[in-house]
């Protein structure tokens, strides 16, 4: 069944929005995210202080991409106005972890006893703290807050071994915008 669509965001407070063709920019106090929304039947106008999402006769299918638009935009206004934050917590039960970020890289020294460091590259526009037996990570743009925190997680994936037993590594405790796991 076909209907007529409309959703409105309201902006928050210190946020300004940049429409320009279907690309849409965020300025907050927190930083500056861009995105493209591309929907041959999705309208988007932005007015002083609202976003309007609309679509004339929308089948299920454009009712699907409208509640994604609306949720990538209402991440995108979080985002810069408080950062998107996701811990991890390092276990280390067999070997003393050595965790580190140095520059543009996340190294994990002594894995499981390993001679020759775990890398992984940092994705711009991400920030990586570590205190203690705690990281955390945080950014404007929360997919790549999330991809950076599976990024690391992913380094201590442990092959050939007994998971029940070699439980070391750097496990997602913390998501951005959910309750603690």
């Amino acid at each position: 069944m076909k209907a007529d669509l409309k959703k409105e965001i309201e902006l928050l407070e210190g946020v300004t929005i940049e429409l320009s063709g279907s690309t849409l920019k965020v300025k907050g106090p927190k930083g500056e995210i861009e995105r493209d929304f591309i929907h041959p039947k999705i309208k988007i106008i932005s007015d002083a202080n609202k976003i309007t999402l609309s679509s004339e006769k929308a089948t299920k299918r454009e009712k699907m991409v409208l509640g994604s638009f609306e949720s990538h935009i209402k991440n995108m206004l979080i985002g810069v106005k408080e950062l998107h934050t996701y811990k991890l917590k390092i276990c280390s039960g067999h070997f003393p972890m050595n965790v580190s970020v140095n520059g543009n890289e996340f190294i994990i020294k002594n894995f499981l006893g390993e001679s020759v460091p775990r890398k992984v590259d940092l994705i711009e526009g991400t920030k990586v703290n570590i205190d203690g037996t705690e990281v955390v990570v945080s950014g404007p743009d929360k997919e790549k807050a999330g991809q950076m925190a599976a990024r690391i997680e992913n380094l201590c994936r442990i092959t050939n071994r007994d998971t029940r037993i070699f439980q070391d590594g750097c496990y997602i405790t913390h998501k951005s915008g959910k309750n603690t796991i």
